[in-house]
């Protein structure tokens, strides 16, 4: 078994959460489309665009770096750094007061996982 088919459940939930939220956020905040101009709604929006934009490229090297190197242990500990990266940037994004360090952290470790799973895979395949 793969070691990433153990952390894709929970990216399956964080996701459901973060779409969850944002429909919740539209209805409460009763905007069909768009943001209408709404700081709330735009973060909302943002989290849950941000996690699509990032979770899927991050999970396709984790897996392939896994793959093609046998990695177990690097596996997890890019998962788990990818699960707390995205929780982390989801909680600062999502306050409309914001506090940077939940953010910057986030995509710290994010940028991270890209990073370490690219150059390792790379150099796998050389």
């Amino acid at each position: 078994m793969s070691v990433i088919s153990i952390y894709l459940p929970i990216f399956g939930i964080l996701f459901l959460v973060l779409s969850i939220r944002a429909a919740l956020t539209r209805r409460r905040l009763q905007i069909a489309v768009g943001d209408d101009g709404n700081i709330e709604m735009k973060r909302a929006m943002r989290v849950h665009a941000n996690f699509i934009e990032y979770v899927p490229i991050s999970v396709l090297l984790i897996y392939f770096l896994e793959q093609a190197t046998g990695g177990v242990v690097w596996a997890h500990v890019l998962c788990l750094a990818l699960v707390v990266g995205r929780v982390s940037h989801a909680y600062g994004v999502s306050q409309v007061k914001e506090n940077l360090r939940f953010r910057v952290a986030g995509m710290a470790l994010t940028f991270f996982v890209i990073a370490s799973a690219s150059v390792r895979l790379a150099i796998a395949n050389f």
